[in-house]
């Protein structure tokens, strides 16, 4: 096994460990669901990662994201 095999394998054994872990926490946790503003910047996410390649259009989908989930959690902060 050379070094980039053995760097994903021990990220996909931490990230299982992790998912473990996350699991068993959220138990005995209420359950959150998304608000429409959360899945919109979700989706933003999403598809300036899809289209990272043409910069301008990317990047500016990653921020209007960003600035949703900002939006998003300030006003459930408000809320709670």
């Amino acid at each position: 096994m050379n070094t980039s095999q053995m760097i994903v394998a021990i990220s996909i054994a931490i990230l299982t460990i992790i998912a473990f872990f996350a699991f068993l926490k959220r138990k005995n946790r209420r359950e959150n669901k998304f608000s429409p503003l959360a899945g919109f910047a979700f989706a933003f996410i999403v598809a300036g990662v899809i289209f990272v390649e043409v910069k301008l259009v990317g990047y500016g989908l990653l921020a209007m994201g960003v600035v949703l989930a900002a939006v998003d959690i300030f006003m459930r902060s408000r809320t709670n």
